[in-house]
C-alpha cells in the first residue's frame, strides 16, 4: 500500500491550484491607417531573453499599494512564465510593427541575425489607483533600457532609456493584464522607431 502514496501524491500535485491565469494581453489590433509596417535597418533581428527585477518573475500578480509595498492580488496569477511571455510578446510586437523577421532565443535560423535587441527592465509593475493627493487612477509602469547589438556592425550599436506609463483604472488582474500589454506595445514600437531606416 506504502509504494503507491507517492502515485497518489503526484496525481493530487498534477492537478494543481484553481486560482484564475491573466495573459498578459496583446495589443489591440491596429487600424487600416496603423498597418505600415516601418522599413528597419535589419533584415533579421534577434529578441534576446527580457532580464526582470526578481519580483516581476514571480506568478503572482502585485499591485504597489499607498505605502509602496508589493502586495498579491487574491487568487491571480499569470498565465505564463513572465520572463518568457515579456520576451515573446516583444517579439511579436516588433515583427508586426517593423519590415525585419524577429525571433525571440534561441535564434532558429542558421544564419545569424544582423543584430540583438538586449531589453533590462528596471521597473515592471502596476500601481493602484489613488496612490497620491488627487490621483483617480493607477498607473502601470515599464522603465530600464534597452541595447542593439551587431556582431558586424551592420547598425550602430547603442543603448537607449525608455520609461514608460500606461494608465491603470483599477487594481483588477484584468486591467493590469492589459496594461501590461500596452506597456510592451510603447516599448516595441520605440525600439522599432530605434532600428528605423
Amino acid at each position: 500500500m506504502v509504494r503507491f502514496l507517492p502515485l497518489a501524491l503526484l496525481a493530487l500535485t498534477a492537478c494543481g491550484g484553481t486560482e484564475p491565469r491573466y495573459l498578459i494581453d496583446s495589443a489591440p489590433a491596429a487600424t487600416t491607417a496603423e498597418t505600415t509596417q516601418v522599413r528597419m535597418q535589419v533584415a533579421t533581428l534577434e529578441m534576446r531573453e527580457v532580464s526582470l527585477p526578481a519580483y516581476a518573475e514571480e506568478s503572482q500578480i502585485l499591485i504597489e499599494g499607498a505605502d509602496g509595498a508589493l502586495t498579491p492580488l487574491d487568487n491571480a496569477l499569470w498565465a505564463d512564465e513572465p520572463r518568457r511571455a515579456v520576451t515573446l510578446r516583444l517579439a511579436e510586437a516588433i515583427s508586426r510593427g517593423g519590415s525585419a523577421t524577429v525571433a525571440a532565443e534561441p535564434w532558429p535560423l542558421e544564419t545569424p541575425a544582423q543584430a540583438a535587441v538586449h531589453v533590462q527592465v528596471s521597473d515592471m509593475l502596476a500601481r493602484a489607483p489613488g496612490r497620491s493627493e488627487g490621483q483617480s487612477e493607477g498607473q502601470f509602469v515599464l522603465k530600464g533600457q534597452f541595447a542593439v547589438s551587431s556582431y558586424d556592425h551592420v547598425v550602430r550599436e547603442r543603448i537607449s532609456r525608455f520609461d514608460i506609463s500606461v494608465p491603470l483604472p483599477d487594481a483588477s488582474p484584468a486591467s493590469i493584464a492589459r496594461a501590461s500589454g500596452q506597456a510592451l506595445q510603447n516599448l516595441a514600437i520605440e525600439i522599432t522607431q530605434d532600428l528605423r531606416r
